[in-house]
């Protein structure tokens, strides 16, 4: 009878003192350089993770969490979209705390509804983060966001900022205003607007900052329509205003809407800009490569990400001020110049001199 083999044991994972080891140093110099304290002299803490590369050495953050009662990571809740400016606020919050040392847990929602959040809070907490960003354009997902357990991190980025929470966002009046007033100091005697979602804060607040601007000088306030995202929502709503002649200009809630609204003006055989100048809003990559190249308002989502660890971060701070909504940021676009907007023509001009009335 045959004895069965025993299974081979598995390799035994690699501990502090083994690094020290064969580092030729101590297991608190080890530990200083884990903490990246700036008393080890960087050849010393070469040598020490040469060895933690050569042993596979990984930190046991469970150790970890008990010794310091930091666990090192943070939860970032996104959501899944497709939409450039939601992905790149993901990304950018993500690299910033990645390069501030700590881990990043990430979960993503299907919906932004409450309940949702909610239950990716649970997640979150589940796994001891020691705070959580969120990617909360809308109101339901920032008001989940309030109800993270006390002493816990929590900043929402996007939205109105009116949910309690501190948040960081970008200041989508200023930018609406920027776009609207460009093309008001090209000549153009008003500006028609194609908008997003209505339930977003973003393409409501966007409504606001272009119509504020009209109404501040003293032009026609055309009706705006409220529509989605995406450039087939664009080129539906751009459809119209292309069939009316008097429209010489349009600013549009992001660049895809822009993209439809230029398809939509070439198929009826108006001229951008010569007869109409069209302006974006996000400048997403491919924004200098659409026919003409696209004017748009930019939003720098690697400061975004920065700024929203920036509060984290702060929050996080033993000496921090109580309540989480201190230290909201509002950061400001700006406004990118390209080929899809100019002066109208002298025909334009001349039939549009006489609608400067406020409605």
């Amino acid at each position: 009878m045959s004895v069965p083999e025993r299974p081979s044991e598995r390799p035994r994972t690699s501990i502090m003192r083994d690094v020290a080891r064969l580092a030729g140093v101590s297991h608190q110099t080890v530990s200083r350089v884990l903490n990246e304290h700036p008393s080890v002299r960087e050849e010393t803490r070469a040598r020490v993770l040469e060895a933690m590369r050569a042993l596979n050495y990984r930190r046991n953050l469970a150790a970890r969490t008990l010794a310091t009662r930091r666990s090192g990571i943070l939860g970032l809740i996104g959501f899944e979209s497709t939409l450039y400016g939601p992905a790149s606020m993901l990304y950018g919050i993500e690299d910033a705390a990645r390069a501030a040392g700590y881990f990043v847990s990430v979960v993503t929602v299907r919906s932004l509804e409450r309940t949702a959040v909610l239950e990716a809070i649970d997640r979150l907490c589940a796994q001891a983060v020691e705070g959580i960003v969120a990617i909360a354009p809308k109101e339901s997902a920032a008001h989940a966001l309030a109800q993270v357990p006390d002493g816990l991190g929590a900043v929402g980025v996007g939205g109105a900022g009116e949910s309690g929470v501190a948040s960081v966002r970008f200041d989508n009046r200023a930018g609406a205003a920027l776009a609207t007033q460009h093309l008001l100091d090209l000549g153009h005697a008003t500006v028609h607007h194609v908008g997003g979602p209505s339930d977003w804060p973003e393409a409501r607040d966007r409504i606001e900052g272009w119509r504020a601007t009209l109404y501040a000088n003293d032009r026609v306030v055309p009706p705006a329509a409220f529509g989605a995202w995406t450039a087939d929502s664009g080129y539906d709503l751009g459809a119209a205003l292309a069939r009316d002649p008097s429209v010489t200009a349009v600013f549009c809630a992001n660049d895809p809407v822009a993209l439809g609204v230029l398809r939509a003006m070439h198929e009826a055989g108006r001229r951008v800009p010569d007869d109409v100048s069209v302006v974006g809003f996000d400048d997403v990559p491919e924004a200098g490569y659409f026919l003409p190249p696209l004017t748009t308002v930019r939003q720098d989502f690697a400061e975004l990400g920065r700024r929203s660890l920036e509060v984290l971060l702060a929050q996080l701070r033993e000496d921090a001020p109580a309540g989480r909504d201190d230290g909201s940021v509002l950061l400001e676009p700006t406004l990118t110049v390209r080929g899809s907007t100019g002066p109208p023509s002298g025909q334009s001009r001349r039939s549009n001199s006489s609608s400067r009335l406020r409605q």
